[in-house]
C-alpha cells in the first residue's frame, strides 16, 4: 500500500511552540535534523498536532537551568494526551539582535520572552536596557525585524537573526555559562526501552492523600528500593489551595524490581499515579556527572 503524501510527510514532521527560529525550532533541528519543523502557537496547539497527525513527534520545554520550570507546563503535561518518548538539554545562547546598521549606542528596549529576559537580566540592566515580554523569543526579533526600529533589540537565538535578516550587536548574553533547557519528547504512543541497555527515565505524576505525612510515607519507598528521584515539584490544582500535584522524574525502568516495589508504595499513599512516559535519559545527564 502507497502511503498518501500528506500523511508521509506529517510522519516526518516534529511540533514545537513558537515561531520559526525559536530554541524549540533548534531543539527540534539538534536532535532530528533529517525532519520538518511545525510552528505551533501555543503549547495546547502543539499537542494537538500529533494528536490530529499533522506532526508525529513534540519538542516541549520543561526546565531551564538558570530561570528554573516554564510556566504552566506541568499542568498541561498530563492532560496533552501523549507519551513522553526522549529528553533533550539545549545549551540556551542569547543574542542581541538588531536592524541592520544599528549602533549599540541607539537602542534603549530589549525584546524577549519572560524566561531569556529573566536569563539575562544582569546583562539588561548592566547595558540600561528597558525589557519588554513577548510570546517567545523568535517572535520578539520578527516584531524588531519589521519595525525596523534603531531603539528596539530583541534577545533570541542565532538562527532567528539569520531568519530575520537581524545583525547581533553582542553575542552569548546570557548571565550564566551552564544555561541550559531540557525538553522532552512527545508522541502519541508510548515506548518502551531495554531495561538494561543505559539509563531509563520514568516520569510521573501523583496526588497524595489528606492525611499527616502521606508525602513521606508516598517516597519512602524511592529510599528504602534505593531509587534515585532527579526532580520532584508540586502545584496547585484547585481553587481551594489543598489538593496538590506532584510531578516527578526517576531513573529505572517500571519493570525493575526495586522501581516496581517503589511504585507500589507510591501508588498505596497516594489517591492518583499516572505515569507520563518511560524513556532513554540523554547523554547530558552523564556528562554533567563527570562520567
Amino acid at each position: 500500500m502507497v502511503e498518501a503524501p500528506a500523511a508521509a510527510a506529517s510522519q516526518n514532521t516534529i511540533a514545537f511552540q513558537g515561531v520559526p527560529g525559536a530554541y524549540s525550532d533548534m531543539a527540534c533541528r539538534a536532535v532530528f535534523p533529517e525532519m520538518t519543523t511545525l510552528s505551533c502557537v501555543s503549547f495546547e496547539d502543539t499537542f494537538a498536532a500529533v494528536r490530529d497527525g499533522r506532526a508525529r513527534l513534540a519538542m516541549i520545554p520543561i526546565e531551564n537551568s538558570s530561570a528554573g520550570r516554564v510556566a504552566d507546563i506541568h499542568h498541561l503535561l498530563p492532560e496533552s494526551g501523549l507519551h513522553i518518548v526522549g529528553e533533550h538539554f539545549q545549551r540556551v545562547e542569547h543574542q542581541l539582535l538588531a536592524p541592520k546598521n544599528t549602533t549599540r549606542d541607539q537602542v534603549k528596549t530589549v525584546h524577549s520572552h519572560v524566561q531569556a529576559l529573566s536569563q539575562c537580566r544582569h546583562f539588561t540592566r548592566r547595558e540600561g536596557l528597558m525589557p519588554v515580554s513577548h510570546a517567545d523569543t523568535a517572535g520578539a526579533a520578527a516584531e524588531v525585524a519589521e519595525l525596523g526600529d534603531p531603539t528596539r533589540a530583541a534577545l533570541a537565538s542565532r538562527l532567528a537573526a539569520e531568519i530575520y535578516d537581524l545583525q547581533i550587536l553582542a553575542g552569548d548574553v546570557q548571565d550564566t555559562d551552564h544555561n541550559t533547557t531540557r525538553f522532552l519528547i512527545m508522541a502519541e504512543e508510548p515506548i518502551d526501552p531495554p531495561m538494561h541497555n543505559g539509563l531509563v527515565i520514568t516520569t510521573f505524576v501523583f496526588r497524595v492523600r489528606s492525611v499527616p505525612a502521606a508525602l513521606y510515607k508516598a517516597l519512602g519507598g524511592f529510599a528504602t528500593n534505593g531509587i534515585n528521584i532527579t526532580k520532584l515539584e508540586s502545584y496547585i490544582i484547585d481553587g481551594s489551595f489543598t489538593v496538590a500535584q506532584f510531578y516527578a522524574d526517576i531513573e529505572g525502568h517500571p519493570d525493575d524490581r526495586m522501581v516496581r516495589l517503589a511504585l507500589e508504595e507510591l501508588s498505596f499513599f497516594s489517591r492518583e499515579v499516572k505515569i507520563l512516559g518511560v524513556y532513554p535519559a540523554d547523554a547530558f545527564r552523564g556528562r554533567t556527572n563527570g562520567e
